[in-house]
């Protein structure tokens, strides 16, 4: 595995402890981002809807205005908030850095409020990869944390609806099988050190999987 150079380091609290490399670095996808967790195609779906239902309403003498205005009031409202939402994927993939190392798991996030997740491979109990159609991908984390993780401060870099027991995830990755393999082999070589258990990471896809030769990855259970 080839270490990245202290100096093109970015999203890190300080310098790294002597002996711990950086082996990659990444952010989100912010379109991805958008669409798999702040659901835009739902949200365009339903504005889409509200337009029609709105100019169909005023068609039938429901409301005053002419169906081209308030199907354009619906529009507008949508565009509003479509809008938003993008902004929002944007910028949280921007403020956004995914940090693996010889050591652990790094997730630096945070718009207003920069927040940072450190996770020890010594804490990985397992991953997994899930590889979707559109070319990204997600990596979510099962951890042994004594610490109680906020899904509210992480989100939206958690696996959906897992609030009892939150999973962070390195969400909307531009190539995750990649990345994936350099997770399976740091922690097969800090296994090898002595200084973690062995994390198995399986492999989901909405997609067909491409093979998977990284130690450590396993098919995931039907």
């Amino acid at each position: 595995m080839t270490a990245l150079a202290p100096d093109t380091l970015r999203g890190l609290p300080g310098p790294l402890p002597s002996g711990e490399s950086a082996l990659w670095q990444g952010s989100p996808r912010w379109s991805a981002l958008a669409v798999q967790a702040l659901h835009l195609r739902a949200l365009a779906l339903y504005f889409t809807g509200l337009a029609v239902f709105q100019a169909w309403d005023a068609m039938s003498g429901g409301t005053s205005a002419t169906p081209a205005a308030a199907a354009a009031w619906a529009a507008g409202l949508g565009a509003v908030v479509l809008g938003l939402a993008g902004l929002y994927a944007w910028l949280a993939a921007r403020m956004t850095v995914y940090t693996i190392t010889t050591r652990r798991i790094v997730i630096t996030t945070g718009i207003a409020l920069p927040v940072t997740l450190s996770i020890p491979f010594r804490s990985v109990a397992s991953a997994a990869v899930r590889l979707r159609g559109d070319g990204t991908g997600d990596i979510p984390l099962s951890v042994n944390e004594r610490r109680r993780l906020s899904y509210l401060v992480l989100w939206p870099h958690v696996r959906p609806w897992r609030l009892g027991r939150v999973q962070p995830m390195l969400r909307a990755l531009p190539d995750a099988a990649g990345v994936a393999e350099i997770l399976s082999a740091a922690l097969v070589a800090a296994q090898a050190a002595g200084a973690t258990a062995p994390a198995p990471i399986s492999v989901e896809a909405d997609a067909p999987a491409p093979q998977q030769t990284a130690p450590g990855f396993r098919p995931a259970a039907a």
